[in-house]
């Protein structure tokens, strides 16, 4: 392999869109698959640490990786034209954004609900992202994954990989797997999804998909920090879930907004419960509460890893002791080694 390819004992900061500035042991810039398979393979029969990362939008590293941060820069769109559907088999990674332009440009619709969201299609499919009425697993046919048991290349059918709410099989389980690719499943006949700020900037009856997408892009860049300014993994804690005698008791005491959901089960805005707690000015170092999206922390400058968990520790336990509400954190956390449990962290 190139030696280009390889930075030894460099800064990860430019690698995660926090910001946090630690370092790798080595950093590797991978294009193919068989080059996936041979970093992999040794770092398995050497025992040395390896993290597959892509953007780095929706991770916080702890401290310096003392393995190897293997860049996935495995790319390609395929499309399979079929009498209702299109079918997009793309390379994880391949940039979301990216994805979603490039299908509007093609008129393929479907997309557009999920604009501007930040990160590589293969983290799409770990986090099951989603925004303004859609989800990955909306759109999602299959996802090809590399065993490592075997570097087989297997797919995994939509239905069996999952998906629940920020959440998918391969965040949990799926240890010895990498995401390869992913199919995406578009129908010919367009129906838009509809989410309520849509009324506040155009008229139904002459809705596109193109409209659409500019209406999100501009939402996204109005209420959204940009990460080259203040570094951010966006919503650094996911909207709780709980039960209806949950959602009954807390609505009874509090003006929260609550979404029902399809499982019977409530969804509860979390940045209602930071902004109504009234944090005061809370800030520690260079690590802060954003000041109209209550769910995203920012680095102001220069924050350490440490500044940020200490700040989401205040905030994780403030709201559990007013609202009795447990905010679980939508980012995954990388210590020197791995990924490490929030409750880790927290407790």
């Amino acid at each position: 392999m190139h030696k280009k390819k390889y930075l030894f004992n460099s800064s990860l900061k430019d690698l995660n869109t926090f910001g946090i500035d630690v370092t790798a042991k080595k950093i590797i810039v991978v294009k193919t698959i068989k080059s996936l398979i041979k970093i992999v393979q040794y770092c398995k029969l050497s025992h040395i640490p390896y993290l597959i990362l892509g953007e780095g939008s929706n991770v916080l590293f702890l401290e310096n990786y003392i393995g190897i941060v293997i860049v996935n820069r495995i790319k390609g769109i395929k499309i399979i034209e079929q009498n209702k559907f299109w079918i997009l088999h793309v390379f994880s990674g391949e940039k979301w954004h990216s994805l979603v332009k490039y299908s509007l440009n093609l008129n393929i619709f479907g997309l557009e609900n999920l604009a501007l969201i930040p990160g590589r299609i293969g983290s799409a499919a770990i986090q099951n992202i989603g925004a303004y009425g859609k989800e990955f697993k909306d759109v999602c046919l299959y996802v090809d994954v590399l065993s490592l048991k075997d570097n087989d290349i297997k797919r995994i059918n939509a239905n069996l990989c999952q998906f629940s709410y920020r959440n998918s099989i391969f965040k949990h389980q799926f240890h010895d797997y990498i995401i390869l690719a992913v199919g995406i499943k578009l129908s010919k006949k367009w129906n838009p999804t509809i989410f309520p700020l849509l009324k506040n900037y155009v008229n139904f009856k002459e809705i596109t998909a193109h409209k659409i997408f500019n209406i999100i892009c501009k939402i996204r860049m109005n209420k959204l920090p940009d990460p080259k300014k203040f570094g951010n993994a966006g919503s650094f804690f996911k909207n709780p879930i709980i039960t209806k005698k949950q959602a009954f008791k807390l609505t009874s005491l509090y003006d929260v907004p609550y979404y029902p959901q399809k499982n019977g089960l409530i969804k509860i805005s979390g940045g209602w419960l930071i902004q109504h707690y009234q944090f005061k000015n809370i800030q520690i170092g260079d690590a802060a509460i954003h000041e109209t999206q209550k769910l995203i922390l920012i680095n102001k400058k220069n924050a350490t890893s440490k500044e940020v968990i200490t700040l989401a520790k205040i905030i994780h336990m403030c709201i559990l002791k007013k609202f009795n509400i447990f905010l679980e954190p939508e980012i995954d956390f990388i210590g020197s080694i791995g990924k490490i449990d929030p409750l880790d962290i927290f407790y």
